[in-house]
């Protein structure tokens, strides 16, 4: 036995995301009455795309929660039906207005597990081009940036986004 939940209580539910406290007994026995789960319904897809020079296409995102905009790269969550490679191809479009070829999937993880069942994956793509303007809401602008410019971001603690820094530095690893 790992885990095994005993009851829940549910303290708020959205099409995007519960909140439960569970009573939880652990392997050893013990038992902890509140344990908080952050329960979401979507898994959610990022995408480092590159151009011919392998320059990496960033977005500079509004960001309500934090009160900011900040460079990131191109994300959000997986439609029901929908395959990791078909939403990293849709919010390409939606986020940046380019098309994609090639998308390969790289990596998949969860940010928080002690606390939720959040899911991210990362997908790698080649851009085609630009057909399409991209949602004026959500994105302030769009650039390509130099793996070096990049870098330089990071050491300046410019982008700051959980998504973000984990695909940049998986791919940078690769690089």
């Amino acid at each position: 036995m790992i885990h095994k939940r005993l009851s829940r209580d549910i303290i708020y539910q959205s099409p995007w995301v519960n909140l439960y406290v569970d009573k939880v007994v652990f392997p050893d026995g013990a038992i902890v009455e509140k344990h908080h789960y952050l329960d979401f319904s979507k898994e959610s897809v990022a995408v480092i795309i590159e151009n011919h020079k392998q320059e990496i296409l960033l977005i500079e995102a509004y960001r309500y929660i934090t009160s900011s905009v900040g460079w990131e790269i191109p994300a959000g969550g997986i439609e029901e039906g929908e395959t990791i490679i078909e939403a990293a191809v849709r919010e390409t479009f939606e986020e940046t207005g380019y098309k994609i070829e090639e998308p390969k999937f790289i990596y998949s993880y969860n940010p928080s597990n002690g606390i939720s069942n959040q899911v991210f994956h990362i997908v790698k793509a080649k851009a085609l081009s630009n057909v399409h303007s991209f949602d004026k809401n959500e994105v302030k602008s769009v650039k390509w940036f130099s793996v070096e410019e990049i870098r330089g971001m990071l050491d300046r603690k410019e982008i700051v986004d959980g998504f973000s820094l984990t695909g940049l530095l998986l791919h940078m690893m690769r690089v």
